[in-house]
């Protein structure tokens, strides 16, 4: 009697397989091949430094930047950090600034962006201006700002609101083109009104855009913080940068792009934690 043989189950071509999870490299290993990279940056610069190929005002030595920086957060009686205050007074005057011109970008460019998007006629007639806005050099238009509003910090606030308004706006649109129809037609057959649809589907969905936005406009008010504190800029962290050049203080300017760099990737790095814990789903179908 034969016996009956079980025929193999179908097996899904290799294109629909689900791909098997990647493991997660460890933190340890990348906070050490960080730490290496740091180390041989550093060895290079101490090394280029000390074979004096250029002077220490073209190039200082790490330990002519690190007691600018012991300087920077000391005082002697007569003298009081750098330009007269402290290295961590310079560096919160200046987040203070960003911190201004971020938030109101974000204030007026994520309703603009959602307006935008929904309404044809505001698209039409607005876009071009923000695009317009965006293409625009900042050290253009702050003679202009400087003007209107004097050397204090309005103008500096108005000039980083600008550099960030435009990329929140725009990114915000983005978000809102890319919300699936689907989801929109599920809401619609459950019977959501317009109001509903905007707060449980749109936003939501547009969430990951907006904070992209916030990235890139954050960015661009570190990098235009400089520009913003050359008037009447101290404190500040742009504008001791800036007044190093009457001082030809070379390890003064180092330590100010290097306080400049670690500062905006930390918030970098908090922006892209909050994105993972409000919208853990980025990424996944």
């Amino acid at each position: 009697m034969a016996l009956a043989t079980r025929s193999p189950e179908p097996t899904a071509p290799a294109f629909a397989r689900a791909p098997a999870p990647r493991r997660a490299r460890p933190s340890g290993r990348r906070a050490a091949a960080t730490l290496l990279s740091l180390g041989v940056l550093l060895a290079v610069w101490w090394a280029v430094a000390a074979a004096e190929i250029w002077s220490d005002l073209i190039v200082p030595g790490p330990d002519k930047v690190w007691d600018a920086f012991v300087q920077s957060v000391t005082s002697d009686g007569r003298r009081r950090g750098l330009s007269g205050h402290y290295l961590w007074e310079h560096l919160f005057a200046s987040l203070g600034r960003i911190s201004k011109g971020v938030g109101w970008g974000i204030v007026i460019g994520v309703p603009l962006g959602l307006a935008l998007a929904s309404v044809r006629g505001v698209r039409v007639v607005v876009e071009p201006y923000v695009s317009f806005l965006r293409s625009l050099p900042p050290l253009g238009y702050f003679s202009l700002l400087i003007i209107w509003f004097g050397i204090d910090d309005t103008s500096k606030v108005w000039l980083l609101f600008l550099t960030a308004f435009p990329p929140i706006t725009l990114a915000t649109l983005a978000g809102v083109e890319r919300v699936r129809t689907d989801h929109l037609d599920a809401g619609r057959a459950l019977g959501a009104t317009r109001r509903q649809l905007l707060t449980a589907v749109v936003i939501p969905s547009t969430l990951p855009d907006v904070l992209t936005g916030v990235r890139f406009a954050l960015g661009f008010a570190f990098t235009t913080i400089v520009a913003a504190e050359t008037t009447n800029g101290v404190p500040g962290i742009g504008g001791l940068a800036w007044a190093t050049k009457n001082e030809n203080r070379s390890d003064v300017a180092i330590l100010c792009v290097i306080v400049i760099g670690i500062t905006a990737v930390l918030l970098d790095a908090g922006i892209r934690r909050l994105e993972q814990r409000l919208v853990p789903w980025k990424g996944r179908a």
